[in-house]
């Protein structure tokens, strides 16, 4: 970039009339990132990043933060801050107060926090003797202030897998409120959470498209208790978090292929794999070693954060246009979500990527025993004509049965995070325990993560993250005061997010598959 392109493109920021002032500023902060060199790779891996077979997501080619950071929340309040000149807090208001200055400070790709923590263990010690109307207007002024200090749709709280008054009357104000902020997930336990209590969450998600339902077993299984899902569906460690978020297109290492199946396996998704992973290395090497963040910032210093709890994300999306081209490509016309041979295609390719990752060492990787986590990502703005993650496309999904069927195998493998998003008709409203028994058996099943919203709350559902319809009315002439706004506008146009086939929750006797 020449200092003629800098200044255009500064001027195009500046001038820009739907950008806030914040919003400004954090456009001006990526210029002026994208004007610094890139670690040195490989022509090879230069050339796949240029030609956007591999992704780095814009995060700007000389990182100087990580991308994910999920602080230990519980820790700060039990320690206190001596950076923030913070004493620990006495009662549930102070710790309220502590928390939204502590976010004030944490940083992300998003320029605001990605991780409010797991609220209602983090707030438990703080809430014993709080009468349920002091409880219930401390957490409603909390949550507005959530949403106008950090207008951005990834910014994420968990709550869960227990019942409690904490997570009953947040629900309550979820409800009331309808932000888009915080994000939300809610741990489910087959044995630790009630029918009860994920019957409330349902009917949160009927008002205002949150939460997430994970299953709270196979993240424990993979990253141990102290996890937490972030941004959109990125679970990692807390006390630590992503270096960074780097993806691999399947679609066009498909497009770049030459010969048969076999030597899909044996030559062109090993090489682009590498590559990958080359690209990965390099971001945490400069991360790390060059802009040294572990060693400056507060939040490594007071133990909040540690180098030995963070690994990175290696991503991949396209799979759905990946298989049905190798499938045109045998003369087959079976297509993914629709055909027994081309869905066990998708699961061979995403063994195969579960393998090279799990056997490809990373530098400062320890939060995963020296290896990156692998991630199904879940698309952005700009992506057109190539499917989210482990998607079945927009427009293509099968019935809910088949649907969750399809996708389930591959959730096993993500243990950064993995997402299908199902479309609900408004009929469930009147059924919501049928909602509650789908999500107990997707789980049981072996998702890692249930979403779905309806097509009636005035929400949309993007990637994880979640717009309101009127946000985006006249967004093109005034903008919105929430950034992701932006990259919601973007899905919207490109990605066709509200064309997802509608699912009628109904029992599954009644619509057997054909034959049966």
């Amino acid at each position: 970039m020449n200092m003629d392109e800098f200044q255009a493109g500064a001027r195009r920021i500046v001038e820009d009339p739907t950008l806030t002032f914040h919003q400004r500023r954090h456009h001006l902060a990526y210029l002026a990132e994208n004007a610094l060199e890139y670690p040195q790779l490989s022509d090879a891996a230069a050339e796949a990043l240029e030609k956007r077979v591999i992704c780095d997501l814009y995060e700007g080619p000389a990182p100087y933060r990580a991308r994910y950071i999920l602080p230990d929340y519980a820790k700060a309040l039990r320690q206190g801050s001596e950076f923030l000149e913070l004493d620990p807090p006495d009662d549930l208001d102070d710790a309220l107060t502590f928390l939204l200055v502590l976010y004030g400070h944490v940083p992300s790709i998003t320029a605001y926090p990605v991780y409010f923590g797991d609220l209602d263990e983090v707030l438990a010690p703080y809430a014993d003797g709080v009468s349920d109307d002091h409880l219930y207007r401390s957490l409603r002024r909390f949550w507005i202030a959530l949403d106008r200090l950090f207008p951005d749709a990834f910014a994420h709280m968990d709550l869960g897998p227990r019942d409690g008054r904490l997570i009953r009357t947040i629900f309550r104000i979820e409800r009331e409120l309808a932000q888009v902020v915080p994000n939300l997930t809610f741990k489910v336990h087959p044995d630790l959470t009630p029918d009860g209590l994920i019957r409330d969450a349902v009917e949160t998600v009927f008002v205002n498209g949150k939460p997430h339902f994970v299953n709270h077993p196979l993240m424990v299984r993979d990253l141990g208790e102290d996890y937490a899902a972030v941004s959109c569906y990125n679970s990692l460690k807390i006390g630590g978090g992503s270096h960074t978020l780097v993806r691999l297109d399947l679609k066009e290492v498909a497009l770049r292929h030459q010969g048969g199946i076999e030597s899909f396996f044996t030559d062109t998704l090993p090489r682009y794999a590498e590559l990958t992973a080359e690209i990965i290395e390099a971001r945490i090497r400069y991360l790390v070693e060059e802009a040294r963040f572990y060693e400056h910032d507060f939040l490594a210093a007071e133990g909040l954060i540690s180098l030995d709890r963070f690994s990175a994300m290696y991503g991949v999306y396209g799979l759905a246009e990946a298989v049905n081209l190798l499938m045109e490509h045998q003369g087959k016309s079976g297509r993914y979500g629709h055909d027994a041979e081309a869905d066990e295609l998708s699961y061979r390719i995403t063994r195969a990527l579960k393998d090279f990752v799990g056997s490809r060492e990373m530098p400062y990787c320890e939060g995963n025993a020296g290896r990156c986590f692998l991630h199904s990502q879940s698309g952005i703005d700009s992506d057109v004509g190539v499917t989210a993650g482990t998607r079945i496309p927009i427009g293509d999904e099968p019935e809910m049965f088949d649907h969750i069927a399809t996708v389930t195998p591959h959730h096993d493998l993500f243990d950064a995070g993995i997402s299908d998003i199902f479309h609900v008709e408004d009929t469930a409203r009147g059924n919501p325990q049928a909602m509650v028994d789908i999500i107990r058996g997707a789980l049981e099943g072996g998702m890692r993560d249930f979403t779905f919203n309806l097509a009636t709350n005035g929400f949309i559902r993007i990637t994880g993250y979640l717009v309101r319809t009127s946000d985006l009315e006249g967004f093109d002439e005034h903008g919105a005061r929430h950034g992701s706004t932006t990259f919601a506008a973007g899905s919207v146009k490109n990605s066709h997010v509200t064309e997802r086939n509608l699912k009628r929750v109904i029992a599954r006797e009644l619509t057997p598959r054909p034959g049966q």
